[in-house]
């Protein structure tokens, strides 16, 4: 909870702190990897830097925090919270890296907003910080210890299989012999490799499937497009990683994870590489019986394309009240629609729950039918790739 005079002054400058974030977040990137290139080479997804990504993901959870304390005195934007939590969790933030984060960050406010920055504007912003900061911690906390507490273990690929053109998955087995911890459908895992310039970079892969009891399976698309080093996780497992090689992968994490009774209808939209954790949870359905309605949606730009999508259909086929509808923007099958997913003629099921996960725009597209179709926008959840921009808007 604010304090009311902290909230008082973060009232009044939250336009002004508001309408300079994106200078705020620039400078302070650029101050804490210039006194920490560590962060960078390790921790810090050089892509997303490189994009602009990232500073728009903290400067609009940074915002959107600010505003749920003023707006909600007595709360917490839990679900906000949760997801940064856990994407933090599977990094292997430290608690003593928000201290880092601090320092750089109130450097760069003061920086950018000069004598507007009093010692009781200081005072204000410094509580909203360390209120989601440390609830950040808290979280972290119990995510690691529920998880065993090692941010990271051996893993040995024992299967690499060619899905498409630029989609790959791997099937990996613990190297140390240990017991492999179960996951939730949606999930996805870090994984560690280290780059030929000596860093060590973290890229998160939604865990596509569950092949075995002792094994873990995750499907990477190669990245081309964008400047360097956009991509350059992704194509150093593509191009690099062979059956025998040891890569270092986390334990399970994110929240977007499929939370449904034998009642419930289910939408399962994806789009691209979204598919993954879709089939993921598609799977889990088929395999436990699941009797009520799923609707199945996807989008790609051709058959050829379609990660998965062997996997995609096998798994509907097993379900008793299935709907599988594609879209594909060339080389369109019989059966198939054209162009970008439309729901106009999808029927949709009251109380109907939707999971969504693709790009951006697809998923603003979807969710915005989906309510237009009378779906609760409680029940419309999604997953994003990278960082969560849906607040930077």
């Amino acid at each position: 909870m604010l304090s009311e005079q902290s909230a008082a002054t973060v009232r009044a400058t939250l336009p002004a702190v508001g309408a300079s974030l994106g200078e705020i977040t620039e400078r302070f990137y650029a101050g804490m990897f210039a006194a920490r290139p560590e962060l960078l080479r390790d921790l810090f997804n050089r892509g997303n830097q490189a994009a602009g990504t990232q500073r728009q993901a903290l400067a609009g959870s940074i915002a959107a925090f600010a505003s749920h304390l003023l707006d909600h005195p007595d709360g917490r934007p839990d679900a906000m919270l949760s997801r940064i939590a856990h994407k933090h969790a599977s990094l292997g933030v430290t608690p003593d890296q928000y201290a880092i984060v601090h320092e750089h960050l109130f450097a760069a406010i003061a920086e950018v907003l000069g004598d507007a920055v009093t010692p009781e504007v200081a005072a204000a912003w410094d509580e909203v910080y360390w209120l989601m900061a440390n609830a950040l911690t808290a979280v972290e906390k119990r995510l690691h210890e529920e998880r065993g507490g090692a941010a990271w273990r051996p893993w040995e690929v024992v299967e690499r299989v060619t899905e498409t053109a630029d989609v790959v998955t791997f099937r990996l087995r613990p190297a140390d012999g240990g017991p492999v911890r179960g996951f939730r459908p949606g999930q996805y895992v870090s994984v560690r490799v280290p780059l030929a310039d000596g860093a060590r970079q973290i890229r998160q892969y939604s865990l596509s499937g569950a092949p075995g009891p002792d094994l873990r399976q995750f499907s990477v698309k190669r990245v081309h497009e964008g400047p360097a080093p956009d991509g350059e996780v992704s194509s150093h497992l593509h191009a690099r990683v062979r059956v025998g090689d040891v890569l270092e992968l986390s334990e399970a994490y994110g929240d977007l994870v499929l939370d449904a009774d034998d009642d419930t209808p289910l939408l399962l939209a994806s789009a691209g590489i979204g598919v993954t954790p879709m089939v993921a949870m598609l799977g889990h359905l088929a395999n436990s019986g699941h009797r009520a309605p799923v609707t199945v949606v996807h989008g790609d730009r051709s058959p050829a394309d379609h990660a998965l999508r062997t996997d995609h259909e096998a798994y509907a086929a097993k379900l008793p009240d299935a709907t599988v509808r594609f879209w594909y923007e060339r080389d369109v099958p019989a059966g198939a629609g054209a162009g970008y997913v439309d729901l106009a003629d999808v029927p949709v099921a009251p109380g109907t729950r939707a999971y969504l996960c693709g790009p951006l725009p697809f998923m603003r597209g979807v969710r915005e039918q989906l309510i237009a179709k009378g779906v609760a926008p409680a029940d419309v959840h999604y997953e994003v790739f990278g960082p969560d921009l849906w607040l930077a808007r």
